[in-house]
């Protein structure tokens, strides 16, 4: 910890230890030549990376501890926005950090490139956990575990028993997605609870009369594409029909009513309603979150792409390809997905116990 002496006052340098932070861009222990001024800047500029992943994963995990609870208490709610807003922001700043990296010549990067060895950015550790916080599945990474990769640089040194330790805990822990999910089964729907005995038949009501709303929606589509000429009705319906298939197949998959989407569509639906402000504020975090990412990401890609063109990564990685595959890499799916289903207020029945979701004064 920063500490001053006794009877010394607290400085900056102190206070940030400054002394020991800026002796650490001088390479690994016995590491000679000492480096050149352009791999000092590849150094730094990583290191800050790995700086902010810090701060990203320390808010996450407090947003995770209050999602990933049984009730989350509505004054509790802009704390949890605010935490993914300010992860979202260095998501956005770090994009744009990427441009410094740029200033680096393709020969500049190649002078020093073999003192890389095989290390490789896949295994920031922090990245992989924050992936893993936030609910990234495993498929995403071509079938491999992160886990049991982290397990096997443990084994061999790599990493330290602290780190794989902490890793294992975040994995064995519902995602910040799976809380998100279980946050939303629990969306009050035409004032019904999850736990009402009817629930299951209001829910089951909203979504039939959601899908009648597409279905009404669909016809008038249909009738304005052909009155105006721009299409048959042979060719516009089987459309229509297909993305009202996909509604059902959204809301109901396996025939089964996930309650978890019923709730998410619920919120987007009725958006005006007092009671649901928050909530829809909240999945519009998670989505400018992933957003960011994605940007992240691109840019990532297209600063490689620019230095090292398309041949193999330093860790034995297919480069800038595999870069490319991450931008496909998607989290919160479902927050996504049910833009795609949604129909305009007007055609929409009116929600069962208004009251229920207006203003509470008391």
């Amino acid at each position: 910890m920063a500490e001053a002496p006794s009877g010394q006052r607290m400085t900056y340098g102190g206070y940030l230890r400054l002394e020991e932070l800026l002796k650490l861009q001088e390479g690994p222990d016995g590491y000679l030549p000492q480096p050149c001024n352009d791999e000092t800047h590849f150094i730094i500029v990583h290191q800050a990376f790995e700086l902010w992943f810090k701060l990203i994963l320390s808010e996450l995990k407090q947003a995770h501890s209050i999602l990933n609870s049984k009730k989350v208490e509505e004054k509790v709610m802009p704390k949890l926005v605010h935490h993914l807003e300010r992860v979202t922001s260095i998501f956005n700043l770090m994009s744009q950090q990427w441009k410094v990296m740029e200033t680096l010549a393709p020969q500049e990067f190649l002078a020093f490139r073999d003192r890389l060895g095989t290390s490789s950015g896949f295994e920031s550790w922090q990245m992989r956990e924050l992936e893993v916080l936030l609910g990234l599945e495993h498929e995403s990474y071509g079938g491999m575990n992160p886990l049991k990769h982290m397990r096997k640089l443990a084994e061999e040194g790599k990493v330290s028993q602290t780190i794989l330790d902490n890793f294992e805990t975040v994995s064995n822990q519902p995602s910040l997605r799976e809380s998100l999910e279980n946050w939303l089964s629990r969306t009050p729907i035409n004032g019904s609870l999850s736990s009402d005995d009817n629930d299951s038949e209001v829910v089951s009501q909203f979504v039939d009369s959601h899908i009648e709303a597409m279905k009404d929606h669909a016809e008038s589509v249909i009738s304005h594409i052909v009155e105006i000429g721009h299409g048959v009705e042979s060719q516009v319906r089987p459309r229509m029909e297909a993305s009202i298939a996909q509604a059902e197949s959204f809301l109901r998959p396996d025939g089964v009513i996930n309650r978890s989407r019923a709730g998410l569509l619920f919120i987007e639906s009725y958006r005006e309603l007092p009671l649901l402000s928050w909530p829809r504020i909240l999945i519009d975090s998670f989505v400018e979150l992933e957003q960011s990412m994605l940007l992240f990401r691109n840019s990532h890609a297209r600063m490689v792409e620019r230095m090292i063109g398309r041949r193999m990564g330093t860790g034995g990685s297919s480069g800038v390809d595999y870069l490319d595959a991450t931008l496909k890499y998607r989290i919160f799916v479902d927050l996504w997905a049910v833009r795609t289903i949604l129909v305009k207020r007007e055609n929409l029945p009116n929600v069962m116990k208004p009251e229920y979701y207006g203003f509470n004064s008391k």
